[in-house]
């Protein structure tokens, strides 16, 4: 893609305007400026280049700012601890690092920032070769020391220094590389796979909310699939989510069981990049290997649905995913089974189903969906046929009892000056039975809730 020249320097990329427009500010101030990182790279693969900008120089942050003044609209100083400053321009977010050396202390969680010497030095420790490559501004020279761009045209990631400094710098680095398959496709190197092998430990030093967000962007990649092999595959995920491996389970060898591990990736990639869905996806089975028994009918994973709810609950929580996010995967990985059996489903079924998904119905029926991968196409039709028949059977019954607004017949205050109460839990069991009722037979006029209501009274012995 470019030879020996074009690597060192003489070649030009074309750069957004804004970045000319500040590499020309900092030249008449006698200083270097360059766009890197992940905009280079995407500027090379014809990619439409963000609006955020990362720019290096040998400026110092003071100095840094002094460029800014009078041409940023805004200038954040949140980060000139670690050597960058951050501005607005217009609808774009820049950020101007001093060229710099980032490396983990083994016993710290965070890196500690010395300020390099040169361009060479900075790229040489980013993460891949593909994002060590930057463009001299305002001249537009391209820069790749490295062979990132060769790198790219191969579809191959590398490190520009031996991939053990470079997972030492940043530990994190190595989730990285499997984003960066996810999302790139590109194929790590042996010699970063071997070394992510032998330093998976490593990641422990990692605080959870940076793998949460590395692990998020890997999830919501084009090719998912492909960055969860690499961390199955090299044990990396043992140290954020242990319970992937264990879905690799043995196969009996009377029944031969599939792979559970390879079937819930396979479910991952069918959902959409929907970051709750898709974490439902590749938890909605991590169940199975704690309940999994063999038995002359074959194998069993009697309420996986149940234990899987509470382990991926937990295991969220430890990742630090917000709560509504852990509480939603919980509900999608417990409700993920109840389609089966749905051919004797009544309308009162079809109605609780509804009920009990609330707004997770839709990313509830994709991940059902999603959840056949079986090879024998009879049975996948058979199975997308029924899903069809349900979804047309909501849709139908939303349009005659609007499903959305499913409630009592009556409300809290209604039920309490009929039967003359108080608040407490009689109105909250009075009200439970008439949306029991409601659901088992659709809608019900008021005088027929009130007839129901007193009924029930009745039945509870408070005539």
């Amino acid at each position: 893609m470019a030879d020996r020249s074009r690597r060192e320097g003489g070649a030009h990329l074309e750069v957004p305007p804004v970045a000319t427009e500040l590499g020309e500010r900092f030249r008449l101030a006698g200083l270097e400026l360059y766009l890197v990182g992940g905009v280079v790279r995407d500027l090379l693969m014809g990619r439409a280049h963000a609006d955020n900008l990362d720019f290096a120089t040998e400026a110092l942050p003071r100095e840094i700012t002094k460029v800014l003044r009078g041409w940023a609209d805004r200038v954040y100083l949140v980060g000139v601890r670690f050597g960058t400053v951050g501005a607005r321009r217009g609808d774009v977010l820049l950020e101007i690092t001093t060229f710099r050396e980032e490396v983990y202390a083994p016993e710290h969680r965070k890196p500690v920032v010395t300020f390099g010497k040169d361009l060479r030095t900075d790229l040489s420790r980013r993460d891949f070769t593909v994002n060590a490559m930057a463009v001299r501004l305002p001249e537009g020279e391209f820069v790749d020391p490295f062979g990132g761009v060769k790198d790219l045209a191969a579809k191959r990631l590398d490190t520009p220094l031996d991939p053990e400094v470079a997972f030492s710098d940043d530990p994190l680095r190595m989730l990285r590389a499997a984003r960066f398959a996810a999302s790139h496709e590109l194929a790590p190197v042996p010699r970063v796979m071997e070394a992510i092998e032998r330093m998976r430990g490593r990641l422990e030093i990692v605080s959870a909310e940076r793998i949460n967000d590395e692990l998020s962007k890997l999830l919501l990649a084009p090719a998912p699939s492909r960055g969860l092999e690499l961390v199955a595959q090299t044990g990396l995920a043992d140290g954020f989510l242990p319970e992937l491996a264990a879905l690799r389970l043995e196969q009996d060898p009377v029944h031969r069981h599939k792979d559970v591990l390879h079937h819930t990736f396979a479910v991952v990639e069918k959902c959409e990049p929907d970051l709750t869905l898709r974490l439902a996806a590749l938890l909605h089975d991590i169940g199975k290997p704690k309940t999994r028994q063999i038995t002359p009918e074959g194998v069993t994973f009697h309420h996986h649905e149940v234990v899987g709810a509470r382990m991926a609950r937990e295991r969220l929580q430890a990742l630090r995913f917000p709560a509504s996010v852990v509480e939603d995967v919980a509900r999608l990985t417990e409700l993920h089974l109840r389609f089966h059996g749905y051919s004797e489903w009544s309308d009162s079924a079809v109605r609780r189903y509804v009920r009990d998904a609330g707004p997770l119905l839709d990313r509830l029926n994709q991940l059902t969906r999603a959840d056949c991968t079986t090879q024998n196409r009879f049975k996948a039709k058979k199975l997308e046929a029924l899903q069809d028949d349900l979804e047309e059977r909501i849709a139908r019954l939303a349009e005659e009892e609007n499903l959305d607004a499913m409630r009592p017949p009556l409300d809290g205050k209604q039920v309490m000056a009929h039967l003359g109460v108080p608040p407490g839990p009689v109105v909250g069991r009075a009200l439970e039975h008439l949306m029991e009722v409601r659901l088992e037979r659709g809608p019900i006029d008021e005088g027929e809730a009130y007839r129901l209501l007193d009924h029930w009274w009745v039945e509870e012995g408070r005539e």
